[in-house]
């Protein structure tokens, strides 16, 4: 018998012990014995099926040899972090759904887990259900990873998909969101792109294998993105979707980013709809690869936290290494990317011909919304400078 323990009863932990128990004969076909749930760590005890596996004492975990991995569900760089640490120190494999911990706290982490001989895994931070970070780490080993770039949070994409459909206003398919359950009550993190931000930071760290401080990546989500440009863009054949971008630069540097772009209909990501997500992944071999799925969630989530507690269980005595260099040099402003960019402006044609020379009009009404040729985001500003601007975004190429 496999014994590991839960760090938090939330969504996820919870998912968790469903997993764990309803999947029991698959998972022990393919471990060779039976994996069970004996302790979780939780704040405050309450009652239910999992009330005898409850203690608020992480040294009950970090004590017991018989735990072999420890799955934190806890969130934030807190409780979590310190108990991780304290796990992998006593070790034990570590499996964490927590984009935050490992966006901000991955480095070391890997470093400790390397040195205790034991594995830091963390699938379920990027995708959710969608495995992402496997296939980008070792099925695409044999690649130059030059683009990642995906539609990485769920509410946001249902947000986006409300106000196409049915034409809400953002405030009131924030509402709708919220009312399903989509949406926390403090939506910040998802709707001005932070939680989209981390996920991008983890897979730039993988991706060009060099450190990514999140506090370098800027983050722009959609609050203040009009049911206008929605409609516009539509009609232009474009679909306006919450990216988060990791891109290699000619130059041999990198640079991320989070923020709304217009993309051309035609590309499969537009099509992506509701709470789902999706990344592509460019290799310089492979081309474009795209995964898509339930990006959140309770049981896929938790699929993915499982399949990595069986991969550090399967693992003799850890998996291949996966991880990056601290070294942070390299990372460029993203301003420094060329690509074209939609202008919604108060003036005419000819206000966005003075400054863009020629465009291409989306729309010409007192208001004039245009596309530009491929500039940078320096140029961008500049030009931009002597109009009055009511929404810039820049368009997927």
């Amino acid at each position: 018998m496999i014994q590991i323990a839960i760090m938090g009863l939330g969504t996820v932990g919870t998912g968790v012990a469903k997993v764990v128990a309803e999947n029991s004969r698959q998972i022990e076909r393919k471990l060779g014995e039976p994996l069970q749930v004996k302790t979780i760590l939780v704040r405050h005890f309450k009652d239910g099926p999992y009330r005898q596996l409850m203690t608020d004492d992480f040294k009950k975990i970090e004590e017991d040899d018989s735990i072999r991995v420890v799955v934190e569900t806890i969130g934030g760089v807190g409780a979590a972090y310190e108990y991780t640490k304290r796990a992998l120190m006593a070790g034990k494999h570590v499996v964490t759904a927590n984009k935050q911990l490992v966006a901000e706290k991955g480095y070391e982490l890997l470093a400790l887990a390397k040195k205790k001989n034991v594995n830091y895994l963390f699938e379920a931070s990027v995708g959710g259900g969608i495995p992402v970070l496997h296939p980008l780490t070792q099925c695409m080993a044999a690649n130059r990873i030059d683009e990642v770039y995906g539609i990485l949070n769920g509410t946001t994409n249902y947000i986006l998909t409300r106000m196409v459909r049915t034409g809400a206003f953002f405030a009131d398919a924030l509402r709708e969101a919220q009312a399903k359950g989509y949406a926390e009550a403090d939506p910040t993190a998802d709707i001005e792109g932070i939680d989209a931000g981390r996920k991008t930071c983890i897979l730039a760290d993988l991706a060009f294998g060099h450190q990514v401080d999140p506090d370098k990546v800027p983050m722009e989500g959609i609050s203040k993105l009009s049911l206008r440009d929605v409609k516009l863009a539509e009609r232009a054949g474009y679909r306006i979707k919450l990216l988060g971008r990791a891109v290699r630069l000619p130059g041999g540097g990198r640079t991320a980013y989070v923020a709304p772009h217009l993309i051309p209909e035609d590309n499969p990501i537009a099509n992506v709809e509701d709470v789902f997500n999706a990344v592509v992944i460019r290799g310089n071999a492979t081309g474009d690869v795209m995964f898509y799925g339930k990006g959140a969630g309770e049981m896929p989530t938790a699929s993915a936290c499982v399949a990595d507690v069986m991969e550090a269980l399967q693992a003799s005595p850890r998996r291949e290494e996966i991880g990056w260099s601290p070294d942070a040099a390299g990372f460029e402003d993203p301003a420094e990317l060329h690509t074209r960019y939609y202008f919604r402006i108060e003036g005419s044609l000819a206000d966005a011909a003075m400054s863009f020379g020629q465009v291409e009009v989306l729309s010409e009404d007192g208001e004039t919304a245009f596309l530009t040729d491929r500039i940078s985001g320096l140029e961008a500003r500049q030009q931009a400078g002597n109009l009055r601007v009511l929404a810039c975004m820049r368009v997927l190429p």
